[in-house]
């Protein structure tokens, strides 16, 4: 066996970040820029009204009534130059006209016999006007290489007039769920069944990373059929995850039938409990992990290994499960030899060991919010030891 530390680097320096794509900006939310994005031109194009009111040229005014003439729509482009002494209507976003250069505010106005009084002591010249280029200088770096797309940044492009961005993407993830025990939610259980709940636990947890499973199939535990299935979805997929069937029973057939389909095994098992018999290979640059089949060791491995790695493939600058170092809430002893990743419940920044630990329940897991993580040779944890918690994505 190897240590949790040692098993986290052989998968880091396994795993390559996918290669670039250009996509429509409206599917690339979450994704991470692979090349930095500049204004194709000013934005805006034009001197442009703030608001509802009325432009005029600031230095002709001198507090004196303007003669009103037309008015100027968000998206007209042909309006006449403005002459000296007048004032013409305009709204938010419309171009100020040619000799106007300040807005004021239809609140701030009285209109007369049409001639606009203007009853804003406080208004300065340039007022409530957003200059051509404000928001971004053509040529100008809007975006640069290595962001994660949120919904401001796309929406932020979009008004530069980008419509397809190059960016890291989404790896094509399958499931295989393995196990003769296996019965679906919602049929009744037969005597020896168990009800198959990891590929929902698998594809709720990945949709957490806006991804989805591009397909989840179950296979029987059976050297043939097993090899034939992960053969097929290893030359369709970026990842591989297998659930079950990666220990060493008389049925457990993971190991040899991923050695068949020419799977480089870089470990089988860690030192750490839940999770301990986890497999990790690689095929060319596919990544393969042999989950344990109990639910809580799946989910384990899954946030401590194969989360990461979704991360570096997509070229994530920051993980979202966040470490942070705690006191513990009360004590908790362990026999030394294996990390343990114990489900947490994070309350008032101290941190407290849930119940029902065992690698087959999941009712702490249902409420934990973190990982404890208590270190191979340690035994003794006492209230208030400082100790290593992992924050997991709500």
């Amino acid at each position: 066996m190897i240590s949790v530390a040692e098993a986290k680097k052989i998968i880091h320096d396994h795993t390559q970040s996918l290669t670039p794509v250009t996509m429509p900006l409206k599917e690339a939310v979450g994704m991470v820029l692979a090349e930095d994005c500049f204004a194709g031109s000013d934005i805006p194009g034009f001197p442009q009204s703030a608001m509802d009111g009325y432009a005029f040229a600031f230095d002709s005014w001198k507090q004196k009534t303007l003669l009103l003439q037309g008015e100027i729509p968000a998206g007209r482009g042909d309006a006449p130059p403005l002459e000296a002494g007048t004032a013409v209507r305009i709204f938010t976003g419309a171009a100020v006209p040619e000799n106007a250069d300040t807005v004021v505010m239809q609140e701030k106005t009285r209109v007369e016999n049409g001639q606009l009084i203007i009853e804003d002591d406080l208004l300065e010249k340039g007022g409530n006007v957003r200059p051509k280029g404000s928001e971004m200088m053509s040529g100008a770096l809007a975006i640069p290489q290595g962001n994660v797309l949120t919904a401001a940044s796309i929406g932020f492009l979009a008004g530069l007039g980008i419509h397809e961005v190059n960016v890291y993407p989404k790896p094509k993830i399958s499931i295989v769920v393995t196990g003769n025990e296996l019965q679906q939610p919602g049929q009744p259980l037969e005597f020896g069944q168990v009800y198959e709940s990891n590929s929902y636990t698998l594809t709720a947890v990945l949709q957490t990373l806006h991804l989805e499973a591009a397909s989840v199939v179950y296979a029987a535990d059976d050297l043939s059929t097993l090899q034939e299935t992960l053969k097929f979805h290893l030359e369709t997929s970026d990842v591989l995850l297998i659930t079950g069937g990666v220990s060493v029973g008389d049925y457990d057939f993971v190991s040899k039938a991923l050695e068949n389909c020419g799977v480089e095994k870089h470990f089988h098992k860690i030192k750490q409990k839940p999770g301990k018999p986890l497999f990790f290979g690689t095929l060319g640059n596919k990544l393969v992990f042999g989950l344990p089949g109990n639910p809580s060791s799946v989910l384990t491995c899954f946030y401590e290994y194969t989360w990461p790695a979704l991360e570096q493939m997509m070229h994530m600058p920051h993980s979202k499960i966040i470490a942070r170092e705690l006191p513990l809430a009360r004590g908790y002893t362990k026999k030394p030899g294996l990390t343990h990743f114990l489900k947490g419940l994070l309350l008032n920044d101290a941190v407290i060991p849930l119940d029902a630990q065992e690698s087959y329940r999941m009712r702490s897991f249902a409420t934990a919010n973190c990982f404890i993580i208590l270190e191979e040779e340690g035994t003794e944890y006492h209230t208030d030891d400082i100790v290593t918690v992992h924050i997991l994505p709500a």
